[in-house]
């Protein structure tokens, strides 16, 4: 695997606008696509969708990341923003763009965030990981490139596996040769080696059960060769 699309969850009070979305929950707060997440440009600008945006200026004056906002645009429920962030706001688009990586949508989901990311490689991921480590961010790893499904409504994997068969993908356990023993995939979870096995052998018999078992008796023949 070369280039990766991920999704990624971010939560903590020191990302930019956080305290904003966490105040004011029923807002949905979205850059503008090419502009919203470019680092030192000054200014960032954001969709904002909310039915009261009183509160959401009023999260906004509170907010110790913002140093100040200005609505350029109301559509009524639909306004477009413009940001300055505090210098001590912790500005996660800037470490993807060091990572060689480009923001392909970001969205609230209450004091969370969840990103999609294009990483040119594995090794861009592992840095922004290492970024939010340093900075106490909670960083959960939801799809990884083509392999959505292991983040979806289907295959049925328990949130467990999921995180197991992730960090696994993530750490290079299925390359070829494999670059990640199964023992540090254990210590990144934080569990057992065999509680590790366990969960990506019972995750990848879930995904086969899935995604090559059409015929219904779990032995995956669905015809000749």
């Amino acid at each position: 695997m070369s280039d990766i699309t991920v999704t990624i969850r971010l939560e903590s009070p020191d990302l930019a606008l956080t305290r904003t979305v966490a105040g004011a929950d029923a807002a949905t707060v979205q850059p503008v696509a090419g502009a919203g997440t470019v680092p030192n440009l000054g200014a960032y600008l954001f969709t904002v969708q909310t039915d009261d945006f009183d509160r959401f200026e009023a999260a906004l004056t509170e907010d110790p990341t913002i140093d100040s906002f200005e609505r350029i645009v109301d559509r009524g429920t639909e306004a477009l923003y413009r940001f300055e962030y505090a210098s001590d706001a912790t500005v996660f688009s800037a470490a993807i763009s060091d990572a060689d990586g480009i923001s392909l949508d970001w969205t609230n989901d209450g004091a969370a965030w969840i990103v999609r990311v294009w990483l040119p490689n594995r090794e861009a991921l592992a840095s922004l990981r290492e970024f939010a480590s340093d900075r106490a961010i909670e960083f959960s790893l939801e799809r990884v490139g083509d392999y959505t499904s292991l983040a979806g409504d289907e295959p049925d994997l328990t949130q467990k596996q999921r995180e197991a068969l992730l960090v696994a993908l993530e750490m290079g356990y299925f390359e070829e040769p494999r670059t990640a023993p199964l023992d540090d995939v254990a210590a990144e979870l934080g569990i057992s080696q065999p509680a590790a096995g366990g969960l990506l052998r019972r995750g990848i018999e879930r995904l086969v059960v899935s995604t090559v078992a059409e015929d219904g008796d779990g032995t995956g023949r669905t015809g000749e060769g």
